[in-house]
């Protein structure tokens, strides 16, 4: 009998989206459309909460943002403020118990809260919290900040989540609406995007700018490290409720999780990944007919890759936009049956050509072999893979969903190979010293003619990054957070941050 089997999506993900409105008759309609944008960022559930002055009403679901919020699901969102959220979980952690927003009742009020990004110290808070009495209804860290919200000793909500924030580390950007306000917040070193808009007088804030486009609104600016905005009918208010810190942006919104048109840590996305393709170029370049790339993250950097190199840029992949996670396989097994599924050559494109294949990233390596194979199956002479980012040694904490290090193809310890088969990893001992895992290495499982991956160097010229202001931690394996958690517990009990007030409109009317 035919049997249902998973897709493999051997792609990394970012954790999830936020999108918040404040003062507009349409304000669930318009974070919903504004969630529609987001939707690459989390595909698992997605949530919105409305505030009609005197109560938050919530709807949230497991699905994509279109298929849950039907006309009936929004007509039970009243109100003139909206805050949506779209999720991306772990895996073990797909429930809708961890979809977002979340919302309690507590000591400072009701409130809603939206979390893009991800807290290493999470673990250690919630054994903390437990001990003291907390009881959790959820496994997502998020509600580790709700809960330092609530057992807070300060007076306002602002205090409370200055003194919530400023007793983790990680990154985060932050949506939170109560019943008369919304907050915007990013952590001090602002891994995260989010961004600042208007509309009609109304404020829009989400995680990238294609949102504001959809909705037609005006980008204004970025919320910046550091900062909490509170809008409120008085206006906008900005408070700085923590002391400054290195900027650690994460680069990879820029070389994959960011849409192309949207404007990402002050810079288009599109302009950033068609100079990595250019760079590309000119650090492997190679003989080729034609630039083909893999479809649709590996669209721009082909593109420059094209224009740098003088090769004719070619859909030699198309693919298919409408696959879900899963699908009944037939009877008889058909190799590569899901990256066929995904994607198909075209083979009079391919066929006798010699092909440079260009995406942007090699995560376990599995994927990219198997499309190497299809290249290689539509008659391509050679296949030359090019990659728009440097090889992926380690994790991410700081709210990219990444394997673990033992999974990733480019990891360099002896002690984490990739879960390969003997089968996959034939031919390839003895190759080189165990436990070097270089870029050969890794051609030769590809079974590409030749590989080339974009130096870190010219990653950080891609964005412009002359001063050090973008984290690369998952090519590096150097964690900035790390030295800044051993500070913060130094100064355990200093908890009170202060608060400067730089106002914007009228005045606090608190």
């Amino acid at each position: 009998m035919s049997g249902l089997v998973e897709i493999d999506n051997d792609r990394f993900h970012d954790h999830c989206g936020v999108c918040g409105v404040f003062g507009h008759s349409e304000a669930a309609k318009l974070a919903y459309l504004g969630l529609y944008a987001l939707q690459h960022r989390g595909q698992e559930s997605a949530g919105i909460v409305s505030s009609d002055g005197h109560d938050l009403h919530v709807e949230k679901s497991m699905g994509l943002v279109a298929d849950i919020f039907q006309p009936n699901v929004l007509a039970r969102l009243p109100g003139d403020a909206a805050l949506g959220h779209t999720r991306y979980s772990t895996a073990g952690d797909t429930s809708l118990m961890n979809a977002q927003p979340i919302v309690i009742d507590c000591n400072k009020g009701k409130l809603a809260l939206g979390h893009n990004g991800n807290l290493p110290s999470a673990g250690k808070w919630r054994r903390t919290l437990e001990h003291r009495g907390s009881i959790f209804q959820t496994t997502s860290d998020t509600e580790v900040i709700v809960h330092l919200i609530a057992r807070s000793q300060a007076r306002n909500l602002s205090g409370a989540l200055a003194d919530a924030l400023n007793q983790v580390e990680g990154a985060y950007s932050l949506l939170i609406l109560t019943r008369d306000e919304m907050y915007a917040l990013r952590d001090p070193r602002g891994f995260r995007p989010l961004a600042l808009g208007k509309l009609d007088g109304a404020w829009i804030v989400a995680s990238e700018t294609c949102a504001f486009d959809l909705l037609g609104a005006t980008y204004v600016r970025d919320i910046e490290p550091g900062e909490m905005l509170r809008i409120s009918r008085a206006g906008i208010e900005s408070l700085r409720f923590t002391a400054k810190k290195p900027l650690q942006q994460c680069i990879f919104e820029h070389v994959y999780f960011a849409r192309p048109d949207s404007l990402v840590f002050g810079r288009v996305v599109e302009r950033s990944r068609e100079m990595l393709g250019r760079l590309l170029a000119r650090q492997h370049p190679v003989p080729a007919d034609l630039v083909v790339p893999v479809p649709d993250s590996g669209v721009p950097a082909a593109i420059g890759y094209g224009l740098e190199s003088g090769l004719p840029f070619r859909m030699g992949l198309i693919r298919n936009h409408y696959v879900g996670r899963t699908f009944i396989e037939p009877q008889q097994t058909i190799r590569d049956f899901g990256v066929k599924l995904k994607l198909n050559p075209v083979r009079g494109l391919l066929e006798g050509k010699r092909v440079v294949l260009v995406d942007d990233s090699i995560v376990r390596g599995t994927t990219s072999r198997k499309i190497v194979r299809l290249v290689r199956e539509a008659g391509a002479a050679e296949v030359h893979m090019r990659i728009s980012c440097p090889p992926t040694i380690s994790p991410c904490y700081y709210g990219v969903d990444t394997p673990t290090r033992e999974e990733l193809i480019a990891a360099d310890d002896s002690r984490h190979r990739p879960r390969l088969t003997d089968e996959e990893w034939s031919g390839l001992q003895g190759a080189v010293e165990p436990g070097e895992r270089t870029v050969e290495e890794i051609r030769r499982y590809l079974g590409a003619d030749s590989l080339g991956y974009v130096s870190l160097e010219n990653l950080r010229r891609a964005v412009e990054d002359t001063e050090g202001n973008y984290c690369t931690s998952c090519y590096t394996g150097i964690y900035p957070v790390d030295g800044a958690q051993a500070e913060l517990e130094s100064r355990a009990g200093d908890r009170e941050a202060p608060l400067v007030t730089e106002i914007q409109g009228a005045p606090n009317e608190r």
